[in-house]
């Protein structure tokens, strides 16, 4: 008979049952996943909404950064179901099946383990100014706070590690990192691997896309992850997609493209985030002081949660900071946002076009060139210009990851997927640019003022207020 008690089952909305090893179908001596998924690092990112602040938009996008690591750990299975074999026959050094299929899956564990409050957001208002990411920060935590647990994992529901091998924490952040140029040198089949992390279509967009899809109420079912899967293996190229699921990877971008648009790029998120971005600048210190890499312990305890319920006392305070701060965090936290979307404009860029121009060519650009051009009483205005970019095609510079072929079986040869026709008329990437205002007053000059800057391609898909 099976031994049932050797692991536990989480039923998810996605993917059905996921299935992780329990402690008490391991030795002792070992480290379940388990174990791992019930440590305070992976626990605190039930604290951490999955869409940062668009959850304040769409009222069922309530999952958090912990249902979407159990699912990428889930989908790591899943893709070395269809791509183990085919890296053994690339790689002659590749580890046991046991082996890769533990990396991957306690990768997609722990990608987001160095994620703050609000996600990415925090990322570029708070992380950014100590020279980190999320991911750099959780590469740290992986390989200081758990890598003795981690080098204890042997064994997952589907495979088990040889003996001689043991689980590296180095290259689990590896994996969850994005090339620099100066990375160290690696196994070639590692550095395949990555392109499961970076890349066009991976265990984690892929898993974001459809949970995000379904948790807002875009998509029951958007787009056809199994067919992406099947279709695709490692070639001596890298990453390879057969002709076959050209269409179903042509969907999926489709569909990412559009949450972006419709979710992540909402014009009330938007507004929210710019509300926000007010807030981070005069609270930064007071929210968390000092780095977070030099304070692990004290970070491990900070989440929105935390954070939500702190500022949502500070009318109480003794310092004065504080109190002065709190009527506008109670402003945010009661969701009354002052920044109303005055007009908004979608300029799309092809493989040939100059995206940066003098108007995009650094934050702030298009505002200062847009001022110029306004009257007096306009211009000393209250308004705010957000722009708002998407890569349509998504690439990552580097020579081990974010790389992706195409196998064209009429000729039988495998070839840059970007070479490919459908693929090719997908735009390079788009930007949604958008004013934001206090009021009305000088909304058809502000509107008439961006469409002479932008000129008549940036004037598709107009929305005004």
């Amino acid at each position: 008979m099976k031994d049932f008690a050797s692991e536990n089952l989480s039923h998810d909305p996605l993917h059905g049952y996921i299935a992780f090893t329990a402690p008490t179908g391991v030795p002792s001596s070992e480290t379940s996943e388990r174990d791992i998924i019930d440590h305070p690092w992976l626990q605190r990112l039930r604290q951490i909404h999955q869409l940062q602040t668009a959850w304040w938009v769409y009222p069922t996008a309530e999952h958090t950064r912990f249902q979407h690591v159990l699912g990428v750990m889930h989908l790591a299975s899943r893709a070395v179901v269809e791509l183990y074999d085919s890296l053994a026959e690339v790689c002659a050094d590749v580890p046991s099946r046991g082996y890769v299929e533990s990396l991957l899956r306690m990768a997609g564990l722990l990608h987001d383990v160095g994620h703050g409050p609000f996600g990415h957001f925090f990322d570029a208002k708070f992380l950014a100014h100590y020279g980190l990411t999320h991911e750099t920060l959780g590469s740290q935590i992986i390989q200081q706070e758990l890598g003795d647990l981690l080098r204890g994992v042997r064994r997952n529901p589907h495979s088990a590690l040889d003996e001689d091998e043991r689980l590296d924490p180095a290259q689990i952040a590896f994996l969850i990192t994005r090339p620099t140029g100066d990375d160290q040198e690696q196994p070639r089949w590692l550095g395949l691997l990555r392109s499961l992390f970076c890349g066009i279509y991976t265990i984690d967009n892929m898993d974001f896309v459809l949970r995000d899809a379904y948790m807002t109420g875009y998509s029951a079912c958007s787009f056809d992850l199994a067919r992406l899967l099947h279709y695709s293996f490692f070639s001596e190229q890298g990453l390879t997609i057969h002709d076959r699921a050209i269409g179903a990877l042509i969907r999926f971008l489709g569909v990412r493209a559009d949450l972006f648009r419709s979710v992540y790029f909402h014009r009330t998120v938007r507004a929210i985030d710019l509300a926000l971005t007010d807030l981070f600048e005069a609270s930064r210190d007071l929210l968390f002081a000092g780095n977070p890499a030099e304070q692990l312990d004290g970070y491990r305890r900070f989440t929105e949660w935390s954070l939500l319920a702190d500022v949502a006392s500070w009318h109480q305070a003794e310092d004065e900071r504080r109190r002065a701060l709190a009527p506008q965090w109670r402003q945010l936290l009661d969701r009354q946002i002052d920044w109303k979307m005055v007009c908004q404009r979608h300029k799309v860029f092809a493989a040939d076009d100059a995206e940066s121009g003098s108007l995009f060519s650094y934050e702030g650009a298009l505002a200062e060139q847009l001022r110029q051009g306004l009257s007096a009483a306009a211009a000393a205005s209250d308004f705010r210009v957000d722009v708002a970019r998407h890569i349509h095609r998504p690439h990552t510079h580097g020579p081990t990851a974010g790389v992706n072929f195409l196998y064209d079986s009429a000729r039988e040869q495998t070839r840059p997927l970007t070479d490919d026709q459908l693929f090719r008329q997908l735009p390079t990437s788009a930007r949604i640019v958008r004013i934001y205002a206090r009021d009305d007053a000088h909304a058809d000059e502000l509107t008439t003022a961006l469409d002479g800057l932008l000129g008549p391609a940036g004037r598709d898909d107009v929305t005004n207020m």
